[in-house]
């Protein structure tokens, strides 16, 4: 696990060399391929060094952020040609993939607790200093704050568990903890990250004042440090969880439908994708509070595959903004008459988003509510609307962009180029095509 922290190490340089933007992005694609040999299809540590490790939990979230962080490059192109401090860019995207990278592969809860706040901080920089419009401050302010509320209590209870057990290694935390206050102070940054209902205003804010590349490691890597702590953790809080669970369960489930019935009357594209991520988000947040084997192996399944989905719907939403300079759907309408191919593009995104098959969406979808349904009945109901009204929001977001009169103000206008449709394709061949080897995201508990 070393090697691939020095390899970014000796990245760094690189960054800082002249007309280096694609050598680069090679060297990332490359790091994701070499790091794919690994073969960690177990749920035991393996690559274990110093006081990182391996097992499949993590192996899938790191390959995520290689590929994530090699198509954020891709996608800030216009950062490159219009030489926006496209040097400070490249070092800023490899350090936030060097927290990335660290988080997801310590096996202590301290460190992953250092590099999951540390990750914030190169978000924040990205927002702030390459986001759209003034209020990109306000945006920044509140993601850090927001995150930072909850960290410190996160970070007394975890000194608090040392003092009682005298260690924080992963691979020991099965003394289970009854302090509901515990359980509150160390889950509550969890789900700030994903983020639950309630306490998911910052995320809207941020994906509407970000950049493509901010927007793409938002809601591609951000959101999953959440579920992935959550994961790790629920061990811990058996006992407890037994008894209030049910209250997150029920949040996340009728937030869910809530935010769907606010992503139906939104005009930014970008606002709705952000909205629609929360609702995802709710289902994977629901799926682990069941503490059952399906609800695991749904969650880490929908959190790839949402992921991927909408990382590419923000890419799509940024071609767009790039030649009408707005996301407006008045504005961005008719485009099925400018590009048609881009148009394909968009109808195959809209609907991996409404989970139709043969995307990993589908999958996810399907053990989650089996997860729910097995865990209580009653759930069928707020799934049946919560699924209903995923795919009124995805139709909705197809049919106002790309159908209608174009807009009249439109005088000249570029067709897509081979990088974004290679860009888009990246996103939806692995999400489509994963569901041929499924039976991997079974194997990790």
């Amino acid at each position: 696990m070393m090697k691939f922290i020095l390899m970014m190490v000796f990245m760094i340089p690189l960054s800082f060399k002249l007309k280096s933007f694609w050598l680069n992005q090679c060297i990332y694609f490359m790091m994701f391929f070499l790091f794919m040999f690994i073969n960690s299809y177990n749920y035991l540590y393996i690559n274990i060094s110093y006081f990182l490790g391996c097992d499949l939990l993590s192996y899938c979230m790191i390959l995520l952020s290689l590929w994530i962080c090699s198509l954020m490059i891709m996608a800030s192109e216009s950062l490159n040609y219009k030489n926006y401090f496209v040097n400070f860019f490249l070092f800023i995207v490899l350090m936030l993939l060097l927290f990335l990278y660290m988080t997801f592969s310590s096996m202590n809860l301290f460190l992953f607790y250092l590099f999951f706040e540390m990750s914030l901080i190169p978000t924040l920089i990205l927002i702030i200093g390459w986001g759209y419009q003034p209020e990109r401050l306000q945006a920044g302010i509140y993601l850090l704050f927001y995150t930072l509320l909850v960290s410190l209590p996160m970070m007394i209870s975890i000194f608090y568990y040392y003092e009682m057990f005298y260690s924080l290694d992963f691979y020991f935390m099965n003394k289970l903890v009854s302090n509901i206050y515990m359980y509150l102070c160390i889950n509550l940054a969890f789900f700030v990250k994903m983020p639950m209902y309630l306490v998911h205003l910052w995320l809207p804010k941020a994906h509407v004042e970000a950049p493509v590349s901010g927007s793409m490691i938002l809601a591609g890597v951000m959101l999953k440090l959440g579920g992935y702590g959550l994961m790790r953790l629920m061990m811990m809080f058996m006992e407890i969880g037994m008894k209030i669970n049910i209250v997150f369960i029920l949040i996340s489930l009728y937030g869910g439908l809530l935010v769907s019935l606010i992503c139906i009357r939104q005009i930014d594209i970008k606002s709705l994708i952000a909205y629609s991520s929360v609702a995802h988000m709710g289902l994977v947040l629901a799926g682990i509070m069941t503490m059952t084997y399906w609800g695991m192996c749904g969650s880490l399944v929908m959190m790839l595959a949402h992921g991927l989905c909408s990382s590419g719907l923000f890419c799509l939403a940024n071609i767009n903004y790039e030649r009408f300079m707005s996301r407006s759907m008045y504005l961005n309408k008719g485009m099925i008459n400018l590009i048609p191919s881009m148009s394909l593009w968009w109808f195959l995104l809209s609907s991996s988003n409404m989970a139709a098959p043969p995307s990993l969406n589908l999958l996810g979808e399907i053990m989650l509510i089996n997860s729910l349904v097995s865990w209580n009945n009653l759930c069928m109901l707020m799934l049946m609307f919560l699924s209903f009204f995923s795919a009124v929001y995805s139709l909705y977001l197809y049919s106002y962009t790309q159908h209608g009169m174009v807009y009249s103000g439109l005088f000249s206008f570029y067709t897509g180029l081979v990088r974004e449709y290679l860009l888009l394709m990246l996103h939806w061949f692995p999400l489509n095509i994963l569901i041929l080897k499924s039976e991997i995201f079974c194997l990790w508990i």
